[in-house]
């Protein structure tokens, strides 16, 4: 896979990473407890940051976020 090994955790603090997160090599997703650190160690293991598909990253970010608004 060619990712750096990085200490991490996710959903507030649990170490069981493959229990709280999914990525592929556009996006990722993680629990709603995730916290915004967690999620930057994961964007930048994964280097989701630099991603060319930014524009429909942030469509889908938004549509996510107005479905947990309702």
């Amino acid at each position: 896979m060619q990712i750096p090994i990085v200490a991490g955790t996710v959903n507030r603090g649990s170490d069981v990473i493959a229990g709280g997160l999914i990525a592929n090599d556009w996006t990722a997703l993680c629990g709603m407890d995730t916290t915004s650190t967690e999620i930057s160690v994961v964007e930048s293991i994964f280097k989701l940051d630099e991603s060319a598909d930014k524009e429909i990253v942030g469509k889908m970010r938004m549509s996510l976020i107005e479905a947990m608004a309702k």
